[in-house]
């Protein structure tokens, strides 16, 4: 997948696709149906995705807490990994934020990109103030000679998939109902730090992750995975403050099963498979370590015999 990180300008082998519209937080079923719809609408096409970064919601309201499913590489990872091939990432920034509806589909998607299909969901609403919606976009596009798939939102029994939704699945402690709608495990990517190296002394050592602009999950301990050199690892993680330690920053500090490698600076992507139990504080280290323990062992029952 290509990554293009401006609308203007571009060469001519990177436009003339068919593009699906939206920010793809967390990239999940939803978002699957909007790209089924457009390769059907125009599978002679190359396909695109159009997002922007950051998230617009970071741009407008900044003091907000963290919100996003996925940052940036984890979700062209997501979005390359169903058969996007051309992401223009756009920035938004306070020039974006003015252009009209009318600017947006005239300079951005016909001039810039060159679209020939765009994509988008029902609720789709675009330019300054959002004062650009489906009908508009249905309207401006035909004028323009641009075809355009409208997707109905996804349900299950439960209401409509979304971004939100999925977001309060983590933060009550259900991954796996979120992975239910995301068609695949939550994630939190970053690079490995140094941290206090306490965990080294009791037999668990860690591999610590900032947890940075993700959504914060229910604190608490996980049974979590991710892959080290094209191969699967399972493991146990806390997501929380430490409170037993003293810390004070968030983060996600995992303990990798059968692994002795060194992680540090190292990317990783940890996958959460199920909650265990909330963060607690513990009155010694030694209790701590006990509890470590026990959670190493859930997780591993969770996960089942080594193959």
């Amino acid at each position: 997948m290509k990554i293009f990180t401006d609308w203007r300008d571009l060469p001519q082998d990177a436009r003339g696709a068919a593009v699906a519209l939206g920010n793809f937080d967390g990239v999940h079923k939803g978002h699957e149906a909007v790209l089924r719809a457009l390769h059907g609408a125009r599978p002679d096409l190359p396909r695109a995705v159009l997002t922007f970064e950051p998230h617009p919601r970071e741009f407008f309201r900044p003091q907000d807490p963290a919100f996003r499913l996925t940052l940036a590489a984890e979700r062209a990872h997501a979005l390359a990994a169903l058969g996007v091939e051309r992401l223009y990432q756009i920035p938004f920034d306070a020039a974006l934020s003015h252009l009209t509806a009318t600017q947006f589909v005239d300079e951005v998607l016909h001039a810039g990109l060159g679209a020939a299909h765009v994509a988008c969901g029902a609720d789709f609403a675009f330019g300054h103030r959002r004062g650009g919606d489906v009908a508009f976009l249905a309207a401006r596009a035909e004028m323009l000679g641009m075809g355009l798939s409208v997707v109905p939102q996804l349900c299950d029994a439960e209401g409509p998939v979304s971004s939100s939704r999925i977001r309060r699945l983590l933060q009550d402690g259900y991954p796996e109902r979120a992975a239910a709608l995301l068609g695949h495990s939550h994630t939190i990517r970053g690079v490995v730090v140094h941290g206090d190296k306490r965990g080294r002394t009791i037999g668990f050592p860690t591999a610590n992750i900032a947890l940075g602009r993700h959504l914060e999950p229910l604190r608490g301990v996980y049974a979590v995975s991710t892959v080290i050199d094209g191969a699967r690892v399972t493991g146990v993680a806390n997501i929380g403050l430490r409170p037993t330690v003293g810390g004070t920053e968030p983060r996600l500090e995992a303990h990798f099963f059968d692994y002795e490698g060194d992680l540090y600076g190292r990317e990783l992507s940890v996958a959460l498979h199920a909650f265990l139990r909330e963060e607690q504080k513990f009155e010694s280290f030694q209790a701590l370590k006990a509890q470590i323990d026990t959670d190493a062992r859930t997780a591993r029952a969770f996960f089942g015999p080594r193959p």
